[in-house]
C-alpha cells in the first residue's frame, strides 16, 4: 500500500508488544517504514509473561513428580523423598521472564523502532495520546491482546484469583478449586495436583475441552480422575465468600467447597475499553472484540487488528503471523491470506494433548465418509515403571478423497509429536502418504504411519 504524502510522526504505530505487535513493528521497520511501539504494561504480551512460557515452566516442574515414581522402576533408588519448594519455581521462572523480557526490547531496538512506555489511547483517527504526549501515524496496529474474564459470580471478583494471578502465588495453596472448562482450566488442574495440591475442577457444561475431539475429552477426564482430580460437571457457581483463612465457593446446587484458593479460568476478553475506538471510529462486536476485514482492517482504513483482540485463534503462534503478514502487505505491498484450517494445538495437561485440522465431530458433519484409524497403547516408558496410563492416537480420514483431515493425541510428548503432523495435514496428505513413509522404531510417533486397521467407518 501506498506512503501517504501527509506528514506524520510514524509511518507504523503499534499499540501492544505482545508477539503479534512486535513481529509486525520489526517487519514493517525491516520494509523500510518508520515504526513506533506502545506498551504499558510488559514486553512479549500475555504468552511471555503470564501465558504459555511461565505455564509451560510450571508444567515442566509439576512433571518431576512423575519421573521420580517412573524412575524406580528402571533402578534409581532416593535416600529420602524428593521435596519440592514452590518459592524456588516462581523465582527462577520470574527470572527467565526477564531475560524475556530485555530480548523483546533488545529485538525491537535493534531494528530501529521507538519505543513509548506507556498506554496508548486514540484521540482521533491519526493520533494516539501516551501519558500526555501525542503522536500521529500513518497506519496503526492495534494488538493489546485480551485478560482474564471473571463471570458475575457474587464475591468471585473480590475473593477468587485468575491464571496472570496464580503464576505470583507467595505460597503453594494445599486445595485449590478450578472454575472453568477450556484449556487453561485443565492445564492450571494438572499441574497443580502434580504440585501435590487437593484439586477440585468445577464446570457448568456436561464436558470440558469443547470443540476437542470427543474420544480425547474423555480420555483426558478418565486419567484426571484417576490421579486424584475431583470433576464436577453440571456445577455452576452461586457465590464466593471467606471464613477465616479459607475461601468458600457456593454452587447453585447449594453444595459449598473449601478452599485455600480458588481459579477462574473462565475465557479472557479483549482489552479495548480503555483505547479510545470510538474517538478514531472503530466498530466492535458484542464481546468488545475488533472487527477486521481478511486483510485485518477494521472499520477505519488507517488501523489494522491482530491477535486476541480480534477473537479469531488466540494462538501466540496466529499472531504472529497475522502481524508479519500484515506488515508485509502493507509495506511491502505483498498480498496474503491467512488459513486457519490446520493449526496444531496443545494443551499442556498430564499428560499432554496435541491435536491438527478436525475433530471427528466436525469432519463428519463435513464429510459424508469417514474412515476412523485408532491405536491405544502403554507407552513402554511405563513398562518398567508400572505406570498403566495409557496413550491413544487417531487419524480421521475423508474415505473418498483418502485425505487426513485430523489427527489427534493424548500421551506424553504429543505436542512435539502433532508439530510434524501439522505439516502432512497443511500439504493435504493422504492415509496412503502416511502408510508409505518409514516408521521410526521405537517411539510413539510411529504409531501414526502403522495403523493400518480402520477401527470404523462414519457415514452420514
Amino acid at each position: 500500500m501506498p506512503f501517504d504524502e501527509h506528514e506524520f510522526d510514524y509511518d507504523y504505530f503499534v499499540i501492544g508488544a505482545g508477539s503479534g505487535g512486535v513481529r509486525s513493528a520489526r517487519i514493517a521497520a525491516q520494509n523500510g517504514a518508520k515504526v513506533a511501539i506502545a506498551e504499558g504494561r510488559f514486553f512479549g504480551g500475555t504468552c511471555v509473561n503470564v501465558g504459555c512460557v511461565p505455564k509451560k515452566l510450571l508444567s515442566y516442574g509439576s512433571h518431576f513428580a512423575d519421573d521420580f515414581f517412573d524412575a524406580k522402576g528402571f533402578g534409581w533408588d532416593f535416600e529420602k523423598e524428593p521435596t519440592f519448594d514452590w518459592a524456588t519455581l516462581i523465582a527462577n521462572k520470574n527470572k527467565e521472564i526477564e531475560r524475556l523480557n530485555g530480548i523483546y526490547l533488545t529485538l525491537l531496538n535493534n531494528s530501529s523502532v521507538d519505543i513509548y512506555h506507556g498506554y496508548a489511547r486514540f484521540i482521533d483517527e491519526h493520533t494516539v495520546e501516551i501519558d500526555g504526549k501525542k503522536v500521529t501515524a500513518q497506519y496503526f496496529l492495534i494488538a493489546v491482546g485480551g485478560k482474564p474474564f471473571i463471570p458475575d459470580h457474587k464475591g468471585a471478583k473480590d475473593h477468587a484469583i485468575t491464571s496472570d494471578d496464580i503464576f505470583y502465588l507467595k505460597e503453594l495453596p494445599k486445595k485449590l478449586v478450578v472454575v472453568g472448562g477450556g484449556y487453561i482450566a485443565v492445564e492450571f488442574a494438572s499441574i497443580m495436583n502434580g504440585f501435590g495440591v487437593d484439586v477440585t475442577l468445577l464446570y457448568r457444561g456436561e464436558m470440558f475441552l469443547r470443540g476437542f475431539d470427543e474420544d480425547i475429552r474423555k480420555r483426558l477426564k478418565t486419567i484426571m480422575e484417576n490421579r486424584g482430580i475431583d470433576l464436577r460437571f453440571n456445577s455452576d457457581v452461586s457465590e464466593v465468600t471467606t471464613k477465616d483463612d479459607q475461601k468458600i465457593i457456593t454452587l447453585l446446587s447449594g453444595d459449598k467447597i473449601m478452599a485455600d484458593q480458588i481459579l477462574y479460568a473462565t475465557g479472557r476478553v479483549p482489552m479495548t475499553e480503555t483505547l479510545g475506538l470510538k474517538e478514531a471510529n472503530v466498530n466492535i462486536d458484542n464481546g468488545g472484540n475488533i472487527v477486521v476485514d481478511d486483510h485485518f482492517k477494521t472499520s477505519n482504513d488507517r488501523i489494522f487488528a491482530v491477535g486476541d483482540v480480534i477473537n479469531r485463534v488466540p494462538l501466540t503462534p496466529v499472531a504472529i503471523q497475522e502481524g508479519h503478514f500484515l506488515a508485509d502487505y502493507l509495506f511491502k505491498d505483498n498480498d496474503f491470506s491467512m488459513d486457519y484450517d490446520t493449526i496444531a494445538t496443545a494443551v499442556f495437561t498430564t499428560p499432554s494433548i496435541g491435536t491438527v485440522g478436525m475433530s471427528e465431530e466436525k469432519a463428519s458433519r463435513d464429510h459424508i465418509h469417514l474412515d476412523i484409524y485408532e491405536s491405544e497403547f502403554r507407552p513402554m516408558k511405563y513398562t518398567l515403571s508400572g505406570r498403566q496410563e495409557k496413550t491413544y492416537m487417531k487419524l480421521i480420514v475423508c474415505g473418498q478423497t483418502d485425505r487426513v483431515l485430523g489427527c489427534h493425541m493424548i500421551g506424553p510428548d504429543a505436542p512435539e509429536i502433532i508439530q510434524m503432523a501439522g505439516i502432512a495435514l497443511t500439504m493435504k496428505a493422504t492415509k496412503a502418504d502416511f502408510d508409505k513413509t518409514m516408521a521410526l522404531h521405537p517411539c510413539a510417533a510411529e504409531e501414526f504411519v502403522t495403523m493400518r486397521t480402520v477401527s470404523r467407518s462414519v457415514k452420514s
